[in-house]
């Protein structure tokens, strides 16, 4: 078996067979080692009733635009999977799944990869282990008594398995979603909220991801961005595909009995504290959704489209006087919806920042032949998903092929 490769790629996720499926177009040779097998994290990273938050149609893989049908609705986690499945089986991408990576290095202008299969080598390897790596805990979670049953969200799987009582923590978009689960299956919800914005699933007779799309929102580079780099920290807007797709509006939840509270801020073993900021947090959420709306309108205007009016958004709900505390003998189980930190303590390269963050440029390192794909805004808001992957993987796989010397005659 050859162990040195002009590319490989780690990761078989949707951006690793992304740049394959460019690289096999163009007669590149390359190897990619997925640590588990296709669509792993959509598979057993996700709670059972997930799905996409942005259409089907927004499924632009590199060959393999999606095609089953229902194009504005919001595939389910097995979906996905299969979506995968069914891309790889549609050019076979030459790829070692069960394979895992455990040291990057570079010697002597060629990179070394130590795997659980052996040594390899490559002139250029491509990074495409995504952005969730570690589950994010913080360290007040061992404040909590030890009879509170505790779990990441990246861990939590259907109401069925959990008792009745349940705080979450966290209002981006997987902390809303697993709450409304649990909501929707009758369990008590307590909520802590955050800073994450909302947006509307529908505005004017079209799914808000198709005006975004149209005005332009997933095509803006980072570097034009009026956030630039720190768009990259920024919480995605909740809202949910599921049922067709819907808003989340956590005003509409408290009226049907789920429990608000602000961020959470301390622990003792009878009770839990809550900033005084609920009324904040969704006034911040709703202004998002206002802001969204008042460029949609001016988009419509701009372009004199045709499009239905909608009455102005009023809050179903305040928060007077929120709760600052829960006992914690109310609760059974915490659902950390806090996010991820990068791990890449196996790639041994100085391509890193001080939080251990890569530096690239539209994925291209300063190292020559190293590039990552698959990170939230590597180039645009649409990088991190199916809909902005092609872009980077087909710039990327013109950056490598740029750098394979042409045989001679």
């Amino acid at each position: 078996m050859d162990t040195h490769y002009s590319v490989i790629i780690v990761g078989g996720g949707q951006a690793g067979l992304a740049i394959s499926y460019l690289l096999k177009q163009q007669n590149i040779q390359h190897l990619i080692f997925e640590k588990n097998t296709i669509g792993h994290a959509w598979r057993n990273q996700r709670w059972d009733s997930f799905c996409l938050v942005t259409p089907n149609w927004q499924c632009q893989l590199p060959g393999f635009p999606y095609a089953a049908g229902d194009d504005q609705g919001f595939m389910e986690k097995e979906k996905i999977v299969e979506y995968l499945e069914s891309y790889a089986a549609s050019f076979q991408p030459p790829i070692r799944e069960g394979v895992a990576v455990n040291r990057l290095t570079r010697r002597d202008n060629r990179f070394e990869l130590t795997t659980t299969a052996g040594d390899f080598s490559a002139d250029q390897v491509i990074i495409a282990t995504g952005g969730y790596h570690t589950p994010k805990i913080p360290a007040i979670a061992t404040q909590f008594p030890e009879h509170i049953i505790q779990l990441h969200s990246v861990n939590y799987k259907n109401p069925e398995s959990l008792p009745d009582n349940v705080l979450v923590v966290g209002t981006g978009q997987s902390g809303c979603q697993i709450a409304e689960d649990l909501h929707l299956a009758g369990k008590t919800v307590h909520l802590a909220t955050g800073s994450a914005p909302r947006a509307p699933r529908r505005y004017r007779g079209k799914d808000v991801v198709e005006w975004l799309d149209l005005m332009g929102y997933y095509d803006l580079p980072i570097d034009e961005h009026p956030q630039k780099e720190t768009v990259r920290h920024k919480t995605n807007h909740y809202l949910t595909g599921r049922d067709g797709g819907r808003d989340i509006d956590l005003r509409k939840f408290a009226l049907e009995g789920m429990y608000l509270y602000g961020r959470l801020d301390t622990i003792d073993h009878e009770q839990i504290t809550f900033v005084d900021n609920l009324a904040e947090n969704l006034d911040q959420a709703d202004g998002t959704v206002a802001r969204l709306k008042k460029n949609i309108d001016a988009y419509i205007t701009e372009h004199q489209l045709s499009a239905p009016t909608e009455k102005p958004y009023e809050p179903l709900w305040e928060p007077e006087n929120p709760p600052l505390t829960l006992e914690t003998k109310a609760i059974d189980v915490v659902i950390w919806s806090t996010g991820f930190n990068f791990n890449y303590d196996w790639v041994d390269l100085p391509v890193f920042d001080g939080a251990g963050e890569p530096i690239h440029d539209r994925g291209v390192t300063d190292l020559d032949g190293l590039y990552f794909i698959g990170l939230p805004w590597l180039y645009t808001w649409g990088s991190g998903r199916f809909s902005g992957v092609a872009r980077d993987a087909e710039y990327l796989a013109d950056k490598i092929s740029a750098r394979i010397p042409t045989p001679s005659m």
